[in-house]
């Protein structure tokens, strides 16, 4: 009977915590896709005017990474962003592509200007890159 009575506390106080507050859903916010996603943004670096190739097989190796690039796209700067499964915000920065690359975005230079689908973006690292994209960055 004690075990019983356990068991139905436990419940409780477990459906409590779990349970989203007021106005807010279980689906966390930062949350993109469940099930994957294989999207192409693309990535255009110049350097005093003068544009750089994005080197092909960033992120494949031993480890093949969800963010990477391919041969065949490097002179377009397409960035293959393939996840099997959850997809976070945190997963698409375009931050995160220049770890994987092991670069730092800034290491160019400070006067950087950003674009993204021809608009001034100044979100850098923390942009979350999206499908179709073309990010533009420029340095100075």
């Amino acid at each position: 009977m004690i075990a019983f009575l356990l068991v139905i506390v436990g419940f409780i106080v477990w459906s409590k915590v779990s349970a989203p507050a007021a106005g807010q859903s279980r689906t966390p916010s930062n949350l993109v896709s469940a099930s994957g996603i294989h999207w192409h943004p693309q990535l255009e670096i110049y350097f005093r005017g003068e544009k750089q190739e994005i080197p092909a097989n960033i992120g494949l190796g031993a480890v093949h990474q969800p963010m990477h690039t391919h041969a065949e796209d490097s002179a377009r700067g397409i960035i293959h962003l393939e996840f099997g499964s959850i997809v976070r915000e945190d997963d698409l920065r375009l931050g995160r592509f220049f770890s994987v690359w092991g670069k730092e975005m800034r290491s160019l230079g400070a006067n950087m200007k950003m674009s993204v689908n021809g608009k001034e973006n100044t979100e850098y690292e923390e942009y979350i890159m999206r499908d179709q994209d073309k990010v533009e960055l420029r340095y100075e």
